[in-house]
């Protein structure tokens, strides 16, 4: 099957990638255009400024043996690292210069500390999320961009024995406004809810398929009307489309499974824009232009992470240092506005 959605890109490395951030940053003429960065395992970071034409290696410090599998980047120059492992192999680290420096933000000795994903809020106001510690999830924040603190676990619902939260494509905590949302898997998919940037929680079951420790929930992602989707199953069973994506219309509180299923495990899920999303995994991905609803695959490139900065911009990662920039084929009427003129209409034809 040809990629519909996806043109891949060289990356010119063979390594597994996890991560994938994309922001804006200006041209010579003052024109925003997209910056992508990239992380993975073996300590890979990499960067593009333009479109994914070429990706540059950045030389790091950070150390060859670390998994890279979250990155949050908020410019050209300025973007926060995740590495995923047991104890001090979990670590935090941030950027001001385009990656070639990077200053270690946090780590923790304890071998239940297990970074999973990070998300944020502003440039300053940023989460990380750890497997539980003593029965409950540990949450980081920062305030100012520097320092990170865990919050009070007080009003947050105690960790099932065996939960979990997947570390599979930095996208199981969402941070949206004020609100907090991450999935776990294990004995039970369910979705860790706070309304005010983790002080208060709720926790709602899902019907995405857990029992095993290799199922649950793997990627979290919200709409502009604050639908919330899921996506997961199992990645022992990559090509069964079952109990892959659900979705809650009411902020979290209850949660429906999709009338029809993506083609199996999927690891990661964004919303495009208007009812439109794209799910990824291993065996392929699919597209929805109902809400999420039906599910049509569409795709068959292994990938782990999907990052959209707009519905036409966008890039995802996957092993062997799969690189692919998102190819939107539908039909819009869009507003968009050249420097110093006002907008206008303009219709865009992205042929199949």
């Amino acid at each position: 099957m040809q990629a519909q959605w996806w043109k891949v890109q060289t990356s010119g490395i063979d390594t597994n990638l996890r991560g994938v951030s994309v922001a804006e940053m200006p041209d010579a003429k003052g024109v925003p255009g997209p910056v992508v960065w990239a992380s993975g395992s073996n300590g890979v970071i990499l960067r593009s400024v333009d479109e994914g034409e070429t990706w540059k290696r950045l030389q790091v410090t950070v150390g060859d043996a670390l998994d890279l599998r979250g990155i949050v980047a908020f410019n050209e120059k300025m973007a926060y690292l995740m590495s995923s492992g047991e104890g001090e192999k979990s670590r935090i680290y941030k950027t001001t210069d385009g990656g070639e420096t990077w200053r270690l933000q946090y780590t923790d000795k304890r071998k239940e500390f297990f970074l999973d994903a990070i998300a944020c809020h502003t440039e300053t106001r940023c989460f990380a999320l750890s497997d539980p510690i003593d029965g409950k999830f540990l949450l980081l924040s920062t305030s100012d961009g520097e320092h990170w603190n865990p919050l009070p676990s007080a009003n947050m619902a105690a960790a099932l024995p065996g939960e979990g939260v997947f570390a599979a494509s930095n996208s199981g905590l969402v941070v949206s406004g004020e609100e907090i949302f991450f999935g776990t898997g294990g004995p039970a998919a369910r979705v860790f809810h706070s309304p005010d940037l983790g002080h208060t929680w709720t926790v709602a079951e899902t019907p995405i398929a857990s029992g095993k420790p290799s199922a649950g929930i793997f990627s979290l992602a919200i709409d502009d009307n604050d639908r919330i989707m899921a996506v997961g199953g199992d990645y022992k069973e990559p090509g069964r489309p079952y109990r892959a994506a659900a979705y809650s219309v009411d902020g979290g509180k209850t949660w429906q499974l999709v009338a029809r299923q993506p083609g199996g495990y999927r690891s990661a899920v964004a919303h495009i824009d208007d009812g439109r999303w794209v799910a990824a995994g291993p065996n392929g991905e699919d597209f929805s232009s109902d809400s999420g609803v039906h599910w049509k695959h569409t795709d068959s490139l292994n990938l782990n992470a999907v990052a959209l900065l707009d519905v036409f911009t966008g890039w995802a990662v996957g092993p062997n240092g799969t690189i692919a920039h998102f190819v939107n084929h539908t039909q819009y009427e869009i507003r968009f506005r050249r420097p110093n003129s006002p907008a206008r209409l303009a219709s865009v034809n992205l042929a199949e």
